[in-house]
């Protein structure tokens, strides 16, 4: 690809991009959120037309307007969200989109599966329905259709995302094989550990341009750090001499009712002490959301208790449930600000009464402690501009500013740098290590694993509404975490 250039408006996401790929090796594409990696993979497959620039193939100029002229030159792609019809079957997915007039080669596509599972080394049912696989598999069948097709270069967006650590390995073997065997492969992504691990090669993109190419075994993480957000990166250090202090959230036998034959929580007890980082691991969709809207006062638990302290919040509603001392730092970031309002005004929006001045607010109060919070905790915005124009680091700089200015004794977290950059990733991990350190308790919910285990000093793991193991942070094993994430316990 050379000098690929792609506006939206006055946004410049890919500038003068230059992207070699040689068959036989993984590419790593990596950048920060907003960096321009998925754009210019984008207009590489078809699914979006380059302002300027051209893309060789084999040295000869191709015109790729569309998937169907992209997969004609050899190139496939697994988007984070898959395109597969969840009540056919793998092979008849596979078949979708193949020329050959209106009838379905059944046996032939079966036959493609076969030979497409044999190549990248993994199990694949032809016969199996969709809608019965689980995620894992599921990119499998994308990865599987995309071998079909004969494609000599494949695209993966952010593949690890939904994957337990097990399946990830699996991902990572299969690749390996399929570069032995010629293949070219870009693996975007924003997750450092994973791109040392897997990438022969790794280019940095930032703010849309090429920050630079590196082989991988001549760099580490921090220095991609370094290029990914343009200053070095300092990690984040917890201390793990601290002895955790008392009790601070006692949670007894409890479940959560959503409608459907399976409680979303069911009969889930769990303690979190002072100075303390309790984190939920899971699969999404297991009960974590549920169970942090109880913590919150967001939703009423069908049995159980909830008590904080010495108090009892079980079905208190939220203005309770704060004054009780919970902060709350929800999965849906966006959500919980006001976008068409201030930054102040977001600042303080739950504790307004304290700045009324009898029927009025007082807007030099507020003001000012605007700008403390916004020099305390580093918010890249001044007190008058809209959040809504906000990064969604800034936005998540603002929810922490509004929830620790309180000094909660609780902190109820939710995928707190989901979707979030290296750097503001880094800072947002340093504060919820600050509060631990202050002598909060934090119970944190993540889909990063690797969040999980740099931040908690103990692990639980959910599944299905229930907690299926917990471990010491000394005591973690990596390989027994994943297959309880999965819904494996001890003996099958």
């Amino acid at each position: 690809m050379r000098g690929i250039v792609k506006r939206f408006g006055d946004l410049v996401a890919n500038d003068g991009v230059d992207f070699t790929l040689a068959s036989g090796t993984i590419h790593a594409l990596l950048g920060e959120n907003g960096a321009g990696k998925t754009t210019l993979m984008r207009i590489l497959y078809g699914l979006a037309l380059p302002d300027a620039g051209e893309i060789l193939v084999d040295g000869r100029r191709v015109e790729i307007r569309s998937p169907s002229d992209a997969i004609a030159a050899g190139i496939g792609m697994v988007t984070q969200h898959f395109s597969l019809v969840a009540p056919m079957t793998v092979a008849e997915n596979v078949a979708l989109g193949d020329e050959g007039g209106f009838r379905l080669d059944r046996r032939g596509a079966r036959a493609k599966v076969v030979k497409a599972s044999e190549r990248v080394g993994i199990a694949v049912r032809p016969d199996a329905r969709v809608a019965t696989l689980s995620v894992g598999e599921q990119q499998r069948v994308e990865i599987v259709k995309a071998l079909s097709r004969d494609c000599r270069v494949l695209i993966l967006d952010e593949p690890t995302a939904v994957l337990v650590p097990q399946q990830v390995e699996a991902l990572f073997n299969a690749l390996r094989r399929l570069r032995d065997q010629g293949l070219a492969v870009v693996f975007i992504s924003h997750k450092l550990r994973e791109v040392t691990a897997i990438s022969d090669e790794v280019t940095v993109l930032r703010r849309g341009r090429v920050e630079g190419t590196v082989t991988t075994r001549t760099t580490d993480e921090r220095e991609l750090g370094r290029m990914m957000v343009g200053r070095p990166m300092t990690g984040v250090a917890r201390d793990d001499e601290r002895v955790p202090g008392e009790v601070v959230l006692r949670v007894e036998r409890l479940s959560v009712a959503d409608g459907s034959a399976l409680p979303a929580v069911r009969d889930i007890s769990l303690e979190v002490r002072s100075g303390e980082i309790l984190g939920v691991a899971g699969v999404s969709g297991n009960g974590q959301t549920e169970l942090v809207e109880v913590l919150s006062g967001m939703r009423v638990p069908s049995a159980g208790t909830v008590v904080v302290g010495n108090v009892d919040v079980t079905g208190q509603p939220p203005a309770r449930v704060t004054a009780a001392g919970v902060g709350r730092i929800p999965e849906d970031r966006h959500a919980s600000v006001v976008r068409d309002l201030s930054v102040a005004y977001n600042l303080v929006l739950e504790d307004l009464d304290a700045y009324r001045r009898g029927p009025v607010l007082d807007e030099g109060r507020i003001r000012r402690t605007a700008h403390d919070l916004i020099d305390r905790f580093d918010i890249r915005a001044g007190p008058a501009d809209l959040v809504g124009t906000l990064s969604g680091g800034n936005v998540q700089k603002v929810l922490l500013a509004r929830v620790l200015a309180r000094r909660p004794k609780l902190l109820v977290v939710a995928q707190p740098t989901q979707g979030l950059d290296v750097g503001a990733t880094e800072y947002v991990r340093g504060q919820l290590l600050a509060q631990r350190g202050a002598g909060a308790a934090v119970l944190l919910v993540s889909e990063e694993l690797e969040e999980l285990l740099a931040l908690a000093d103990r692990l639980a793991v959910m599944y299905e509404g229930t907690i299926v193991g917990e471990f010491d942070r000394a005591e973690v094993d990596v390989d027994r975490l994943g297959l309880l994430m999965a819904g494996i316990r001890a003996g099958g």
